[in-house]
């Protein structure tokens, strides 16, 4: 399953990220690149810090991303993985890979269900640098607006693009689910959407409520919390 999400974190907040990023250190992002990854890595990561604008970094991406309905309802969120914020430039891309599926040291680690990629700023801000995803239907690119995120299983083959020009900001983490099987969260998440729609339009009707009640004993009978 992947979904686009647009605006999880508000124009003024990418603003406050981007003011933040503009003077902050990055260094060569193979630091924190897997055995695999380095040999396709060019990118460079924002230093993993304790400080305060680190800290309030996370705060907002993490705090908008997490009280995502949408994002709640499609993850089902269990872990969560702290955000590498990445930055491409001119000739930085990222080759083929498929990300580790645990993350996290001891006593913190996680298995890696569902990866999130939330763009930082405009894609006419930079040439190249599309997210490439390949499904069972062929390559999706994506190339979103500041503020909006892409979800996808951490077991697909994905690549990002050589940048051309410009420079690419993206924020990018990492979830456990309580859903284990991919199926059965797409199906969670199609029913959610039925659910959602049909309590707003017709919340006491017999079929609303059956809908209703199917979800939420699937939810209780699959998840792993």
């Amino acid at each position: 399953m992947l979904i686009e999400i647009p605006d999880v974190i508000s124009p003024q907040q990418i603003k406050s990220i981007q003011s933040v990023l503009k003077n902050a250190n990055f260094v060569d992002g193979k630091v924190s690149a897997g055995n695999v990854a380095q040999n396709v890595k060019q990118n460079e990561e924002l230093i993993q810090d304790n400080s305060q604008k680190m800290q309030s970094l996370n705060n907002i991406l993490m705090g908008s991303l997490i009280n995502n309905e949408t994002y709640k309802a499609a993850v089902m969120m269990k872990k969560i993985g702290a955000p590498f914020l990445a930055r491409y430039r001119a000739g930085m891309g990222y080759g083929g890979h498929i990300d580790n599926p645990i993350m996290g040291q001891m006593p913190n680690m996680y298995r890696t269900d569902v990866s999130t990629t939330i763009f930082l700023n405009d894609p006419e801000e930079y040439e190249g640098g599309d997210l490439v995803i390949v499904t069972k239907y062929g390559e999706h690119r994506a190339r979103l607006k500041a503020g909006s995120a892409i979800v996808y299983p951490s077991t697909s083959w994905h690549y990002v693009d050589k940048v051309s020009a410009g420079e690419r900001l993206v924020c990018v983490t990492w979830a456990q689910s309580m859903i284990q099987d991919a199926n059965k969260r797409e199906l969670l998440y199609g029913l959610w959407q039925a659910r959602e729609k049909m309590l707003k339009e017709n919340p006491q009707a017999e079929e609303t409520q059956g809908v209703d009640v199917s979800y939420i004993k699937l939810v209780q009978m699959w998840a792993d919390v």
